[in-house]
């Protein structure tokens, strides 16, 4: 009998023959029927999407049709894994059926789509190629081909940007070490924001600066101060006889022959290089990048990393308006919290004997 044969051994008789081609055409049967079923289902709509899988799986498992018609199940059973968002089975699935059938123009389609939501443009653009090979009027081959090429372009874009923000920020960087500045961590950004300096064509730091009236804790920006220039320049502007006074200044003695700067100093540690340019590239396009390679870099900073800058000087210090704002930087006692901070106090306001006598401190 044609059902306890050996496996691999050849049928003897007429009668196993028969059983044979009896077993075959009733497993062929079997899983026509498991196909046309799974084809029901996948049309009940998504409920049903597991008892399609699960039809055609069997139909699959039945190993009773035809290369062709195999890959015709592989293709289909990719189809429902792709409206589940199933997408690596999904790759897979069409795969095998081009094994089977390299013609088969859905599978072409499935391995194309599936690849493009994986995010592997080369194999679905080659996917696609192959499908369009074999049917040139494909209309939804030459749709998601146009999509593809227009990720492959958004994609060129985005690593063009990455590498001119990477670029961009080590630039600042080397400018920044080499003027011997310390950066430490930002401080106020409720108030600046991702702000950052700017390097320019020749070379020169633009700051973006913060001021603080210290004695109510409110604030002025100068988004583009340039390194070159003296804080006196600003204050003149600020202060001038034609701008208004400040709103709560209501005694005016915040006048410009009044107003001093005062930076807080050792009031934080330096940065390593690598940590300096993560900070950098926060906001930009490549704030994700995990490898900037400047490990090398850090390895110089190690020494310093962590250091309190001017320990044991006064808390603070009194800025010199005459010099540019690249020479009082550079003071060996100011970490720079991420771009400078001064504090403006004036010298007719009773709040100025509590702050000199270092009474008071910035909120935390």
């Amino acid at each position: 009998m044609a059902l306890l044969m050996e496996k691999g051994s050849e049928p003897q008789t007429e009668s196993e023959r028969a059983d044979l081609d009896a077993i075959a055409a009733l497993k062929e049967n079997t899983a026509i029927e498991l196909k046309d079923k799974g084809n029901e289902y996948v049309k009940m709509g998504k409920k049903h999407f597991a008892d399609a899988i699960d039809c055609y799986t069997r139909a699959i498992n039945q190993q009773a049709l035809s290369d062709s018609d195999t890959s015709v199940l592989f293709s289909n059973r990719a189809h429902v894994n792709l409206l589940l968002g199933n997408y690596r089975r999904a790759l897979t699935d069409a795969e095998d059926a081009i094994k089977l059938c390299s013609t088969n123009v859905k599978a072409l389609y499935r391995a194309a789509k599936a690849s493009f939501a994986l995010n592997l443009l080369p194999e679905s653009t080659l996917h696609c190629q192959n499908g369009i090979k074999h049917d040139p009027s494909n209309e939804e081959l030459k749709k998601l081909l146009r999509q593809i090429e227009s990720k492959k372009m958004e994609h060129q874009q985005r690593e063009a940007q990455v590498s001119k923000a990477i670029s961009e920020a080590k630039d600042l960087v080397s400018a920044i070490k080499s003027r011997g500045l310390k950066i430490g961590k930002a401080m106020y950004q409720e108030l600046t924001g991702l702000r950052k300096p700017v390097l320019d064509k020749n070379n020169i730091l633009h700051w973006p600066v913060l001021l603080l009236y210290a004695e109510v804790m409110s604030s002025d920006f100068i988004e583009d101060f340039c390194e070159t220039e003296m804080l006196s320049a600003h204050l003149d502007m600020m202060f001038s006889e034609s701008c208004k006074p400040l709103s709560w200044d209501q005694e005016h003695n915040y006048t410009r022959e009044a107003v001093e700067l005062y930076y807080e100093a050792g009031s934080g540690v330096s940065l390593s290089t690598t940590k300096i340019l993560r900070c950098l590239l926060e906001g930009t396009a490549a704030s994700h990048v995990e490898n900037i390679g400047d490990e090398e870099n850090d390895a110089n900073d190690n020494s310093n990393d962590g250091s309190s800058a001017g320990k044991g000087s006064s808390k603070w210090v009194k800025v010199n308006e005459k010099r540019t704002l690249h020479d009082v930087l550079k003071e060996p006692n100011f970490v720079i919290p991420g771009i400078p901070v001064f504090f403006v106090v004036s010298k007719r306001s009773s709040f100025y004997k509590e702050f000199k006598a270092g009474k008071w401190a910035p909120p935390p």
